[in-house]
């Protein structure tokens, strides 16, 4: 699967259900027959949204993981919390499940926004919030993460 790009305002309405953007649509025709697999992320009050392609690839790592430790099955039973597996209807919709929109605060105003192989959907005010937390760090967290591949001495 091609990466993602694209960061989105949307509305959801009463019923929960977000239209998907034309743009992470058209991104997403040639796997959209397959379903999604929607989920709380690990760090951030917000969903996210796993085409079934990437979400096979991810539990089969997560099938490695030795069930008889317990910080192991701790991890899979948080992790799967929650878990839905949806479908994006005739008319370009995905409904989202009262739990999972009431772990993420969504209310009206939302953002789907792109994170590489997979789509995260924050309540609007959350992802402002987080993006404007993440401001003052984002530099020194670049430099940590993605500057330590200079081994050659290209940058």
């Amino acid at each position: 699967m091609n990466p993602l790009i694209g960061t989105y305002e949307c509305k959801v309405d009463a019923k929960g259900r977000l239209m998907l953007p034309a743009a992470i649509k058209k991104q997403l025709l040639p796997i959209l027959q397959n379903g999604f697999v929607l989920k709380r992320a690990v760090f951030q009050p917000c969903l996210e949204l796993y085409p079934m392609s990437e979400w096979d690839i991810l539990m089969q790592k997560v099938n490695k993981l030795n069930r008889f430790k317990k910080k192991n099955n701790d991890f899979i039973r948080r992790f799967t919390a929650g878990l839905k597996q949806v479908e994006v209807d005739s008319a370009g919709r995905l409904l989202i499940p009262k739990d999972l929109v009431t772990f993420s605060g969504i209310t009206k105003d939302i953002v789907v926004s792109s994170a590489i192989n997979i789509i995260e959907i924050w309540d609007k005010d959350n992802y402002e919030k987080a993006i404007d937390d993440a401001t003052g760090d984002f530099a020194d967290l670049a430099e940590e993460v993605m500057g330590q591949d200079d081994e050659d001495g290209i940058s």
